[in-house]
């Protein structure tokens, strides 16, 4: 599942980023928005586990289509030396309700059941994608003229402290891809946590990268964009080993407090690569960046499952040696220039 996943991620970011460009920002989101809805409507009516993979080809239309638009939003609306505060704010608002929603899930599956408490969640999910649809109506985006450049044409425009960024964060996410999809299932089958406490655990780690949030931005503009790239790649690297050092429920919380870190420079990296995108094909470069870290990293998951066989600490303990080797490859190759 988290293979299919993050190949459908690959798959979206590109034709997500060319809607974008051709249909207008807004009219995009809106059919993205459309698509994933139909994909939660599935996992409401599923009634065995084979449709859940037909609901997730829908789902990510939201995941996947959607960022390629909204980064290209962002970069529309504001200028070079406000991209890193731009993507702060948007990542806290992103990640409040997403802070809230593990507790109330996590609640609900613990009291009425994985499947009454999923089906309850699905149904809120649903009337929150028609509020989402109706204020996507009522904003105003201007539509950016198009160009007819082709997928080789993006890639040659590509600068090279972009390809230098992307091969870093294809290492970065191929460590961390071994072990997401797993980790709930490190947290409650190994160490014997319930759903209710990994929901809490998600909720820290979403509340530490809300709390970082600004002050990096700030200092990021002071300073320079990549000591705080570094800190989040370091973060990467270190949160699955944290995980599998861990013995219980307080040695997590360190753990997702570093989970939490890993955003410190998530909005100086989001501005890197606006920062390298022509406005006219702005939603076509994040499409094609995203694609092909997607693409690298898609049979990460399956990986880290024949990893978990063996014992399931190995594939935490990849993940980070790979996420490390990232670390390293940005911090020689991408310039302190390419990165402000």
């Amino acid at each position: 599942f988290g293979t299919v996943k993050h190949f459908l991620d690959a798959l979206y970011q590109y034709p997500g980023g060319w809607l974008s460009d051709h249909l207008g920002r807004r009219a995009a989101l809106l059919v993205f928005l459309a698509l994933a809805s139909l994909g939660y409507v599935i996992y409401l009516l599923s009634a065995s586990w084979p449709f859940l993979f037909l609901g997730l080809v829908f789902v990510m239309a939201w995941d996947s289509m959607a960022s390629s638009a909204i980064f290209a939003v962002i970069g529309d609306a504001l200028p070079q030396n406000r991209l890193a505060i731009g993507f702060t704010v948007q990542s806290i608002l992103r990640r409040v309700p997403m802070a809230v929603a593990p507790l109330l899930g996590g609640v609900a599956i613990d009291h009425f059941g994985i499947t009454s408490g999923v089906h309850g969640g699905l149904l809120v999910t649903l009337v929150l994608a028609g509020l989402s649809g109706w204020f996507l109506r009522l904003i105003d985006l201007p539509l950016i003229p198009g160009s007819s450049l082709n997928v080789r044409g993006v890639w040659q425009s590509l600068h090279r402290g972009l390809k230098r960024l992307l091969i870093s964060d294809i290492l970065i996410r191929a460590g961390q891809g071994l072990v997401d999809v797993l980790i709930v299932l490190y947290v409650t089958n190994v160490l014997g946590l319930s759903i209710t406490l990994y929901a809490v655990l998600v909720a820290i780690q979403l509340t530490t990268s809300i709390l970082v949030y600004l002050p990096a931005a700030k200092l990021a503009d002071r300073m320079g964009r990549k000591p705080f790239v570094i800190a989040t790649f370091v973060c990467f690297s270190l949160f699955p080993l944290a995980v599998a050092l861990a013995s219980g429920f307080l040695s997590l919380i360190a753990a997702f407090i570093i989970g939490g870190l890993r955003e410190i420079g998530e909005p100086a990296r989001k501005a890197m690569i606006v920062d390298f995108a022509a406005p006219h094909i702005r939603g076509r470069t994040v499409g094609l960046y995203y694609l092909l870290r997607s693409l690298s990293v898609a049979p990460a998951g399956v990986v880290g499952g024949l990893l978990w066989t063996v014992t399931p600490d190995v594939p935490f303990v990849v993940g980070s040696v790979v996420g490390l080797m990232g670390t390293i490859v940005f911090a020689l190759t991408v310039q302190e220039q390419y990165a402000s």
